[in-house]
């Protein structure tokens, strides 16, 4: 997942960017909570959520019914609703944000985990315990396919170009954005909304509790989605950038490997970009359970140094988002920058971690 060198007219800069996080529905929402800092964990209905979780960091009041209407929600299920309402969300921002990223010209890229294990699931379910396997509901079934909510976003919002999901767990929003920055270098698009998107759903819930590390793990699992609109640098004006994507790396490591094969990452993308751990500004993890997040973490300290996680230390508020994690690092960093004095020229790292074996980065300058 190198970034290949492009030319300066097709190197991608983030020009928009909206989320649906536990700090609520937009870009607004999302900067102001992350500033204001505050717990967003809240406590399981146990009407709603058969889970063994006590918390969760759960979008307020979310479903996608109540963010979208009635029409066309009725089989929508939660990961595609949070999709569809964050690229909403970022159309919505400005009217620049839909003529660009809308119509024929337009793209999605969406990372994910594996879609939705509740609708997979579910689905199943029901073709073993009804009065015939075939008794499923038929309205059900384009929820259990892997790209059902980044089509969702493209039939949604009338975006025309190409569709893509990128599966890869908390790797997921790097793949998402490395992948969107080869089209635009291609040509093959001339804007692309990139993001990543993870529901909290009882399957989910019980998926990550059988794979714990220890029964006292105290992570508390987060959802929700982000979104970036990526231009090329040569086709949008200097005071629509908001970061230039500098760099995307990756890499993959077996036992005990992580610190090494993370920090070689980090080594790649700095060299790529011309850039020396001393003007790292920013660096943020994704929020990995046990002895992943911590590793991760440990790396970011001994490479940049203990102050630069310190800009994004309210990411922990998001919990485990999976999917969404780097995207919404990517997000706060954007959103913190907007409210530091000469945050302009600044460099930010975002990070992610997986159990399977997958690591990588983003680097990032701030305009």
């Amino acid at each position: 997942m190198s970034g290949n060198t492009m030319g300066a007219a097709r190197r991608p800069v983030i020009t928009a960017w909206s989320a649906v996080s536990p700090f609520g529905t937009g870009r607004a929402a999302f900067v102001e909570g992350l500033h204001q800092g505050g717990e967003t964990a809240v406590r399981i209905d146990r009407e709603q959520w058969q889970v063994p979780d006590e918390r969760a960091r759960l979008v307020p009041g979310f479903s996608p019914r109540e963010a979208l209407g009635r029409k066309g929600t009725r089989s929508m299920d939660r990961v595609t609703g949070l999709a569809v309402s964050a690229v909403g969300a970022l159309l919505d921002d400005a009217e620049r944000n839909r003529e660009v990223a809308t119509g024929e010209r337009g793209a999605v890229v969406l990372g994910t985990t594996t879609g939705s294990a509740q609708s997979m699931m579910d689905f199943t379910r029901d073709s073993l315990t009804g009065e015939q396997p075939y008794f499923v509901d038929p309205a059900q079934m384009p929820n259990t396919v892997m790209n059902c909510a980044a089509g969702q976003c493209a039939i949604w919002h009338r975006i025309k170009g190409p569709n893509a999901t990128i599966a890869g767990g908390r790797l997921a929003g790097l793949l998402a954005l490395n992948y969107a920055r080869r089209l635009l270098g291609a040509g093959r698009a001339e804007a692309v909304l990139c993001g990543s998107a993870e529901e909290y759903s009882n399957e989910r819930a019980w998926l990550e509790w059988h794979t714990r590390e220890a029964e006292e793990d105290p992570t508390v699992l987060g959802e929700g989605a982000g979104v970036l609109l990526l231009e090329p640098e040569g086709s949008v004006g200097a005071e629509h950038v908001l970061a230039e994507v500098l760099a995307v790396e990756s890499g993959v490591f077996g036992e005990g490997d992580l610190p090494t094969v993370l920090g070689s990452c980090l080594r790649r993308a700095m060299d790529r970009a011309g850039v020396d751990p001393s003007q790292v500004w920013a660096a943020g993890p994704c929020g990995a359970p046990g002895s992943l997040g911590e590793q991760e973490r440990t790396v970011l300290t001994e490479v940049f140094g203990a102050a630069a996680l310190e800009p994004l230390r309210n990411t922990e508020l998001f919990g485990d988002a999976s999917a969404a994690s780097a995207t919404l690092g990517i997000a706060a960093v954007l959103a913190v920058a907007e409210r530091t004095p000469g945050a302009a020229g600044q460099v930010a790292v975002i990070t992610a971690v997986e159990r399977d074996g997958g690591t990588g980065c983003a680097l990032l300058r701030l305009r």
